[in-house]
């Protein structure tokens, strides 16, 4: 008999409207590969919801806060119902892109500078020397963020209007020019390694989601000695954090930093897009695992206390 899973997409976040679209290919592609699939649009009585519906598998296709900070990842700890991706305690960490450094910095994998400032700090004047990069600690898809480039006079009042709709605190670190790497991690296993190339002011949700908004390289045209370094950081950030299933690491690389240039970590993603554009499944198809294989295999590596 097979399975039934319950795609979790949609909810309340920024990232709303990707998740609804990662939800409903993956879902798609669990029916072609045999599976009893249930799509939910995730509400706050998801608890009942799920309770009534009794899935064999939560497949958790939501994004940004709820969906990968560790809160649904413990509801479902309490249900007892397995889940795919990373646990509670992986998921809130590495949210947390504060926490996050901190714990790459102790294994081993290269982060830059950054301070955690309130917005009125960080209109008032420059919290840090530009060029520097303004973002949430704690969201995703590039929301909410802003490039101060080297040279400009004032930092951005953006983040004072009215109808700002994120946190008080924001992270302000060094900006890093050169190359927008990213690597996924598939189990104890690193994936290739694409660079991101955009034409826009940086890879932004626009970059990310809109078709044309970027173009990947793969594999990416660095050095194998770099090639190689992204892969091991990645599993290192991976383990780290003691992320479980599929994550993907986004770093910057600049060849012009040193003897093999500056390669920095800028953060990991436990909930990583699964849309036409999205990196993930590029990556796995890469390495010889089709969508439909991609899914499968992180249903059939679902779990509790993970």
């Amino acid at each position: 008999m097979a399975k039934h899973v319950a795609v979790l997409k949609g909810g309340w976040s920024h990232e709303r409207e990707v998740s609804l679209s990662s939800g409903g290919e993956c879902a798609q592609a669990l029916r072609n590969a045999g599976y009893e699939v249930s799509e939910i649009d995730v509400e706050r009585d998801i608890a009942s919801v799920l309770s009534a519906l009794k899935p064999d598998v939560v497949f958790n296709a939501l994004h940004g806060r709820f969906g990968e900070d560790g809160t649904i990842q413990g509801m479902l700890e309490i249900l007892g119902i397995p889940y795919t991706h990373s646990g509670v305690l992986a998921s809130s960490v590495a949210m947390d892109k504060h926490q996050a450094k901190v714990m790459f910095k102790s294994a081993g994998v290269p982060v830059t500078d950054h301070v955690i400032a309130t917005r009125d700090a960080i209109a008032k004047s420059h919290v840090m020397a530009p060029p520097y990069v303004v973002k949430p600690y704690n969201d995703g898809s590039s929301v909410n963020v802003f490039i101060v480039k080297e040279g400009q006079e004032h930092p951005p009042q953006e983040i004072l209007r009215t109808d700002w709709d994120g946190d008080e605190e924001l992270m302000v670190e060094r900006f890093i020019p050169g190359r927008e790497l990213t690597c996924a991690v598939m189990g104890d296993v690193a994936l290739g390694v694409i660079e991101v190339v955009t034409d826009l002011a940086f890879y932004n949700y626009e970059a990310k989601y809109v078709n044309g908004g970027s173009r990947h390289e793969l594999p990416a045209q660095v050095s194998p000695k770099i090639y190689e370094k992204v892969q091991k950081m990645s599993l290192k950030a991976h383990a780290a954090l003691g992320c479980r299933g599929v994550s993907r690491s986004d770093f910057r690389y600049d060849p012009r930093g040193g003897d093999d240039g500056e390669l920095v970590c800028l953060e990991i993603n436990t909930q990583p897009g699964m849309t036409k554009t999205s990196l993930v499944p590029e990556l796995a198809a890469h390495a010889g695992h089709s969508f439909g294989e991609l899914v499968s295999w992180m249903v059939e590596d679902a779990s509790c206390n993970r």
